[in-house]
């Protein structure tokens, strides 16, 4: 597990949309990152241009979860870029919960 000190994150329409379009929205986002209990791994297949991660943990609201996302400098400050996110379905959500504990 990789743990990543942030400043916050850079939204754009894009990033938004694409995270809406999976009935997510940019602060339950944002709040996933805040839980304890998020697994982050290097996402090397779908890093050609940048190193992408893949986050896999609970909503605040306690639903399972992944998160596609690049780290991003602005101004000196890392940031968290959302890719793309999405709920896991009930047999992701199983095979998680098995490996996490």
């Amino acid at each position: 597990m990789i743990k990543i000190k942030t400043l916050g994150f850079d939204w754009d329409a894009g990033n938004r949309s694409k995270c809406r379009k999976h009935g997510l929205a940019p602060l339950e986002i944002e709040g996933f990152f805040k839980q304890e209990s998020v697994y982050i791994a290097p996402d090397f297949k779908h890093s050609q241009k940048e190193i992408r991660y893949l986050a896999a943990g609970r909503s605040e609201k306690g639903r399972p979860m992944f998160v596609a996302f690049a780290l991003r400098k602005n101004n000196g400050d890392l940031l968290i870029r959302p890719i793309s996110a999405r709920y896991m379905h009930k047999k992701e959500a199983r095979k998680h919960e098995e490996e996490s504990s």
